[in-house]
This record gives structure tokens, C-alpha cells and sequence, in this order.
């Protein structure tokens, strides 16, 4: 009984172990209680939560140099000033480890949450200003319009997958992208009339951002695969707003019909599965390549100009399915690089999953590596490499007679026919033969 007691518990430590750990970092306790259904959706994809205040002491993301958690949840926009085990540049190494962070903020958001967000090309407006929409906002907002409603998702990345079968309610501050950062993704931005601006100030100068660039949830995706959300409302998340109706009022967006519920739940889960790594996920496996014609696959040595055949499996983890499945895509390209590329091409592929290409290697000899670096926002970064001899020709391998020089050996026949030719006039004519005449 004790054995099968040791068992158990050791069974149960594995299965905890392999939970990811999420610290949750609060700036207000109630949090957890009105933002509740945001966190039993984690629980229930099987996170590890820790909840703790801002201002805990012995709150720690690193300690003897690992790493405690997967994941960090910082819903603390107010919070002045965080402590040594979750600072600013505790944060930003935590993301260089290619961990996960998702950051909401504020109206008054805080200098340690910009200071975050400026370190991954993300800038929030001034203090005290909020996103404001006239034409539209939802029926509950009857004072200011900062309760704005908003259906613009970005299309066509993984982050979302499809957009949400309702608006999105918003209430919080905008944000901008540092020029020049190409790994940010605009998830949800305001609409044409929305623009940023402090309530109660009169509009005489341009707001500090205006329209589609008015950003309200961005993310981004290092090169190492750390995943990161910027959202400018913490009310987004909340319960409140998961379970409102949606009925956008002012202009155009009269038409737009009454949702029984809004999307924010829809919304947010999405983004929360892809953040932490749920989402967007490829993997590749059974990477083969051979000359045409044979059946050794990955020799380690190949000759020039050979016929290659290539080939390998690519998959997408689906979080409805549960597991791997095909994945499709146009636009992924083999290399065969030594330094630099010599043949770069677009694989084909099947539809399940299977990529492929025949092509002839290059009348180069040396050390090559096929080469696949695949980067598309939202799916993580697919990157390898295999490397492979190619040498030249042995001596008994080159083509004895080629058509191309043809003349070379016309000339030569040509040379011994006349020198055998002058080889029997010079012997048998009798005119060679004869004496010289006296003098």
C-alpha cells in the first residue's frame, strides 16, 4: 500500500510539473472575483495560477537563476512601482527566455507598465486620456462615449483564427507602435471616427492618435518565440463585460444590430490561447531528401548537378481538435545555402501536410545545409537546417566524349589523318627518294 501510495503522488507531482505556470500580478484584489471568468478559462486549459498583489515581497520570476513561471499576467496598470523580482528589466529578461506576457492597462496607467510596453515597441498615450468614439459607442454610455464598440480584428493572422460572432466593448487608453517594428500584429484597433484624447479638455490640437491608427490590443512575437499582448483595458477582460449586450449607437454604427452578448469572451479566450502559447503553434518532422531515383534517403554526400527530391511535414496544433494537424500554406521556400543562398524555391504541398520540390544542385562543390526559415505573424518561427556534402566529379566519372567539342576533335583526326597521310608520301614516292644530282 505504501508503494502504490509513492505511486500516486509521484504520478500526480509529474502531471503538476507539466502544467505551465502562470503568475497573475494584481494591483487590486478584487480583480480576481470580477475578472473571474478570464481565469477559469485558464484553469480550465490547464494553467497553474498564482495570484499575488503587486506589492508582495518574496514575488520572484527568477530565483538561482531559473525561471519560476511560463507565463505572467500583469493586470496592475496603476501600480508606481514593481518590486526587484517582477521589475521592469526582470520583465523584459523573462520575455528574452521566450516566455509569455500579457500586460492590460489603463486610463492612469503606471511608468513601470510603459516602460514594459516601450521596451517592445509599444507606446501608450498620455496619462489620463481614453479612447473616445461619437459615432460609435455602446447604448449603456450615455455620458462621455468612451464605452466604444469596435469590430475592427486583424484578418488572416493565427492570433484569432476568425473574428468574433460580436463587437468588441472597450473603455480604456490607446496606443501607438514604434515605426519600423515588424513584429507587431494590430489585433483590434478603433474605428475611422475613434480618436484619443483627456475627457473634459476641449479638442484644439490634433489627439495624439486618431482613427484606424488608434491601437487597443496589440501583440507581438519575438524572434525567439516569446509571445507578449498589449491591451489598453482591463475592463475588457472583466466578467462585467463578457456577459454585457452590445448595441452600437451614433452614425453608422446604428446598423450594425443589437448582440445579446458581446464578443469580449470569444475575444479574449482567443487571445489568451494564443498567447500562452496555445495557438499558432508548428512543428515539423520527417525532413527527407535523396537523389532522384534512389531509395537511400538523407546520404550525407552528394554530387553536382545531381537531382534532388525534398521533402518534410509540416503541422499546426489545433486547440479544437487537440492535437496536430495538417498544415497549408503557399509560401513556404527551401534553401540550399553555403554562405549564401544558391537555390531558394516554394515548396508544393499536398493538402496534409506533406511540403515538396525536386531540384538540381548547383555546379558548386562544398558544405551546404537545406535550409527552412519560416516566419508568418502568428504562428511560431519555423527554423532549420540539415547539412550535406556535395563534392565534384570523381575521374572516372566525367562523360568521355562531349558534343561540344566536336571541333576539337575533328582537328585532331584531321592532324593525324594528313600526318599519316604525309608519313606514306615521305616513304614510297620515289621523287623523295633520289639522290641529289651532282654538282
Amino acid at each position: 500500500m505504501r508503494l502504490l501510495a509513492l505511486l500516486i503522488v509521484a504520478c500526480a507531482i509529474v502531471v503538476l510539473a507539466e502544467k505551465p505556470k502562470t503568475l497573475v500580478l494584481l494591483d487590486d484584489v478584487s480583480t480576481k472575483s470580477t475578472h473571474s471568468i478570464f481565469f477559469d478559462g485558464l484553469e480550465a486549459r490547464g494553467h497553474a495560477l498564482t495570484f499575488n498583489h503587486v506589492y508582495d515581497e518574496g514575488v520572484n520570476l527568477e530565483r538561482y537563476g531559473e525561471w519560476q513561471f511560463d507565463n505572467l499576467v500583469l493586470f496592475a496598470p496603476s501600480a508606481e512601482e514593481l518590486p526587484d523580482g517582477t521589475s521592469v528589466e526582470t520583465v523584459v529578461r523573462f520575455i528574452d527566455s521566450g516566455r509569455n506576457v500579457l500586460v492590460a492597462a489603463s486610463a492612469n496607467v503606471s511608468e513601470p507598465i510603459r516602460g514594459i510596453a516601450n521596451e517592445c515597441g509599444v507606446d501608450f498615450d498620455e496619462e489620463n486620456t481614453v479612447v473616445v468614439d461619437h459615432l460609435s459607442f455602446d447604448a449603456a454610455d450615455t455620458g462621455a462615449h468612451t464605452l466604444i464598440v469596435s469590430d475592427q480584428f486583424q484578418q488572416g493572422v493565427a492570433i484569432l483564427g476568425s473574428a468574433p460572432s460580436a463587437p468588441i466593448l472597450f473603455s480604456g487608453i490607446g496606443h501607438a507602435a514604434t515605426e519600423g517594428t515588424r513584429l507587431l500584429t494590430k489585433v483590434l484597433t478603433a474605428t475611422e471616427t475613434a480618436y484619443s484624447y483627456k475627457l473634459g479638455e476641449k479638442v484644439e490640437d490634433y489627439p495624439n492618435s486618431a482613427g484606424k491608427d488608434t491601437l487597443l490590443v496589440t501583440a507581438l512575437q519575438t524572434r525567439n518565440n516569446a509571445r507578449v499582448v498589449f491591451a489598453g483595458s482591463l475592463d475588457m477582460f472583466s466578467d462585467k463585460f463578457f456577459s454585457a449586450s452590445v448595441q452600437a449607437q451614433g452614425g453608422e454604427a446604428a446598423g450594425k444590430g443589437k448582440h445579446a452578448k458581446s464578443g469580449n469572451e470569444e475575444f479574449c479566450t482567443r487571445l489568451g490561447s494564443w498567447n500562452f502559447g496555445e495557438r499558432g503553434l508548428l512543428r515539423a518532422r520527417e525532413l527527407t531528401h535523396r537523389q532522384k531515383g534512389s531509395s537511400s534517403l538523407n546520404p550525407q554526400q552528394y554530387r553536382i548537378k545531381d537531382d534532388i527530391e525534398f521533402s518534410i511535414i509540416i503541422e499546426e496544433f489545433s486547440l479544437e481538435k487537440n492535437g496536430w494537424v495538417p498544415f497549408k500554406a503557399d509560401n513556404v521556400q527551401l534553401e540550399l545555402v553555403m554562405i549564401d543562398p544558391y537555390v531558394r524555391i516554394t515548396l508544393k504541398h499536398d493538402g496534409k501536410g506533406k511540403f515538396h520540390q525536386a531540384f538540381t544542385l548547383p555546379d558548386v562543390y562544398g558544405v551546404y545545409k537545406f535550409r527552412i526559415n519560416y516566419w508568418k505573424k502568428g504562428y511560431s518561427n519555423l527554423e532549420i537546417a540539415q547539412q550535406v556534402s556535395v563534392r565534384p566529379f570523381r575521374h572516372n566519372e566525367f562523360e568521355r566524349f562531349i558534343d561540344v567539342a566536336s571541333p576539337y576533335y575533328l582537328s585532331a583526326f584531321t592532324t593525324f589523318f594528313g600526318f599519316f597521310l604525309f608519313g606514306i608520301v615521305f616513304l614510297y614516292d620515289k621523287n623523295s627518294n633520289s639522290p641529289a644530282p651532282a654538282s
